[in-house]
């Protein structure tokens, strides 16, 4: 007989971590999916250059999943609003299993191309449907939560998924390894497909939301129903991104060892081993998962805004570290710096859903991400440029950009009345009242 006490424990934690039926199914359908994903995905710009697709090849399938992710951004908010969370994730889903059939089918590395489109950016895609799906399940208070459990959980797949990709290729090598992940990213989608549709309730537009509300879901007229303070946390935002995308691609050139190079020019002084930098890696990813849960429980107490400074204080400190990386042992804590760039990541993301307008939460999340990672983009190229100069220039640059970003929210930057402030007015007006 199961003990009523502990019942009572498991309710109370599920609630305390906004672990409502629908958010489970959210979450299974992000562990199933990712998994799959991350299993193959990372090895794909081996498997091109297997097939014959060479150099070139690799470099265009980086460029297609910077370019679709920001493209696919808006598409995942308008069907998301339009068809209901539920529906655009099976959508989304069935697009993913596509893509991955492809690449199963056709060992050519054109096919890979070709099924990336469908399924690169799967991520990109849903991310504002599933923005939504916690806006609507979970009260405002508990978002931050929702959003933090949905982040923590996405990082599963991603440790766990290269390591059995890669076991795959160590046992059947590189060509037929990849297309058996594959194959078994089909079966953990389909299998994720269901568990979502079982557990989340249909959310499908009913009528009750404001008649213009899902008509004003195009890009006119959702970047009108933009408020100042959601522009700007984008326009600060943007800034931010900036300083982490300069760098980004340059950082593992700037850390490890290069084979048979003796002149380490673009190097810090004591260059570290692939090994060692894939520990960094899992370090930064440790850091951030620890510290979800406890900033969760307090930006959604205390007000999101001081967090998302911190995180923006955090991206920007990065790169200037490594200025003064010399060995491993210098890394090892710029990397536990870096994790904590995720501090307020979550705190961010559900601040967008709070300021964006009623029933368009999945729409505005999409348009914003669009208008973000299209000007961002442009950063990966002039980092190019940047580093080739220098790469302290490089970190220089990018630290300066954070260092503006992260002013321009601490300013500008606006806030909801926490459930802090609702309580302490709530008792004043109490007061008042017995005074009277």
């Amino acid at each position: 007989m199961a003990d009523p006490s502990n019942h009572g424990i498991l309710r109370k934690t599920a609630d305390f971590l906004g672990l409502k039926k629908g958010i489970v199914g959210l979450l299974a359908m992000v562990v199933m999916v990712g998994m799959g994903e991350h299993m193959a995905e990372q090895f794909l710009p081996l498997y091109l250059v297997v097939l014959g697709g060479g150099i070139l090849s690799a470099g265009a399938l980086n460029g297609m999943d910077n370019l679709l992710g920001a493209l696919y951004s808006y598409p995942g908010g308008y069907l998301g609003d339009r068809l209901g969370n539920k529906r655009a994730l099976l959508i989304f889903n069935l697009i993913a299993i596509f893509g991955f059939a492809i690449v199963v089918a056709i060992p050519k590395w054109q096919a890979v191309l070709v099924g990336a489109v469908f399924f690169l950016s799967w991520t990109a895609i849903s991310l504002p449907a599933t923005m939504g799906l916690v806006a609507k399940v979970l009260p405002k208070n508990k978002r931050t939560m929702g959003v933090s459990m949905h982040s923590l959980v996405r990082r599963v797949p991603m440790s766990l998924g290269p390591m059995i990709g890669g076991a795959f290729i160590g046992i059947w090598g590189v060509a037929l390894g990849v297309r058996l992940a594959f194959s078994v990213a089909i079966v953990m989608a389909v299998i994720a497909l269901l568990i979502q549709q079982k557990l989340i309730e249909d959310d499908r537009p009913d009528g009750t939301a404001p008649k213009d509300a899902v008509s004003r879901i195009g890009i006119p007229a959702l970047f009108k129903d933009m408020g100042p303070g959601l522009r700007s946390l984008l326009f600060s935002d943007i800034l931010i991104r900036f300083c982490e995308q300069i760098p980004y691609a340059f950082i593992v050139m700037y850390c490890v060892r290069i084979p048979g190079d003796t002149v380490h020019l673009q190097q810090i002084a004591h260059p570290i081993s692939a090994l060692q930098f894939g520990f960094l890696r899992s370090v930064e990813m440790a850091t951030a998962i620890l510290i979800y849960i406890p900033v969760a429980c307090q930006a959604d107490r205390l007000g999101k805004k001081p967090f998302v400074v911190m995180t923006f204080v955090f991206f920007t400190a990065f790169p200037l570290a490594l200025l003064f990386a010399k060995s491993f042992w210098w890394l090892l804590p710029i990397f536990v710096l870096r994790g904590l760039k995720e501090f307020g990541e979550p705190s961010r993301k559900a601040l967008i859903i709070d300021l964006a307008p009623a029933h368009r939460e999945a729409a505005m999340f999409g348009m914003y991400y669009l208008i973000r990672d299209m000007i961002v983009s442009v950063a990966a190229f002039g980092g190019a440029f940047l580093w080739a100069a220098s790469p302290r220039l490089n970190l220089l640059t990018a630290c300066a950009f954070g260092a503006l970003g992260t002013i321009w929210f601490a300013l500008k930057g606006r806030d909801l009345p926490t459930s802090v402030d609702i309580g302490n007015a709530a008792g004043a007006e109490n007061v008042g009242t017995a005074a009277q």
